[in-house]
């Protein structure tokens, strides 16, 4: 169960350059998360437009926390933070700050696009300082990668589609490639929605089944937001879905 949540947020925090306009200022989406037949715990990401540097950027903040019985034998509160150039939707500042029962990491990660690196501190432990690190063209962080995916228009992100990007997640680079497989009708507290049913290519071994053992449901709307999604866990299965939202740009079309 240690990192069960935090692999959750990677996902739900977790997805051609253009502007990032679909977002409002002050969005919230609320998610509600469940351990097996456990509700375990909730997730939360909201927006707010800012200036960072002197340039526009979309601040995103995303938690996590457990909650009832889970809590009680491991608590977890869990808080990142990304600032997204709203020109080139790639991140400029990045915070992973978590706290999983007796786990605990604090890191601050600086992109450099220009010259495809990024400055890593560990706040935690300060005695370790920075260091530079070489990076990749177009590297996203565990919450612009999200805002990424939603910016993309229904002609960019339809079936059949297929998107890969290098995601830097704590002090490592993974490369994800996504698949938008198909629409399905999903049911959910607000009533029935039309969504893309997106599977994510990672790694197996240590927490997932399967290569494949990730699958992620988004409204199939200009929103992009995130309905659904399901995990099948090495230690379990897990499950998010949308319990919440406020300030979205477009309505969305729920059906009784």
């Amino acid at each position: 169960m240690k990192k069960c949540l935090s692999i959750v947020l990677i996902f739900l925090f977790t997805f051609s350059f253009s502007q990032i306009t679909n977002i409002s200022d002050g969005e919230s989406i609320t998610l509600r998360i469940h351990y097996g037949f456990l509700n375990a715990g909730t997730a939360n990401l909201t927006t707010q437009k800012t200036v960072y540097k002197g340039v526009p950027h979309l601040y995103v903040k995303g938690t996590g926390q457990t909650t009832g019985a889970v809590r009680a034998f491991f608590k977890v509160d869990d808080l990142y933070e990304s600032y997204i150039n709203m020109n080139t939707e790639l991140p400029s500042f990045y915070v992973r700050n978590v706290k999983e029962g007796s786990y605990r990491q604090h890191l601050e990660t600086v992109f450099n696009h220009e010259n495809n690196t990024l400055v890593l501190t560990d706040k935690k432990t300060p005695a370790n300082g920075s260091k530079v690190i070489k990076s990749v063209k177009g590297v996203q962080d565990m919450l612009s990668c999200f805002y990424y995916l939603r910016s993309k228009s229904a002609t960019e992100l339809r079936v059949g589609t297929v998107i890969n990007m290098n995601v830097w997640i704590d002090d490592e680079m993974f490369p994800f490639q996504l698949k938008v497989t198909g629409t399905e009708n999903l049911k959910t507290k607000f009533g029935t929605i039309n969504c893309l049913k997106i599977i994510p290519s990672v790694k197996s071994g240590r927490v997932f089944k399967e290569k494949e053992g990730v699958t992620m449901w988004v409204s199939n709307d200009a929103n992009h937001i995130p309905i659904l999604l399901k995990a099948e866990l090495a230690v379990g299965s897990l499950k998010a879905s949308i319990d919440g939202f406020k300030n979205v740009k477009y309505p969305l079309r729920f059906t009784k």
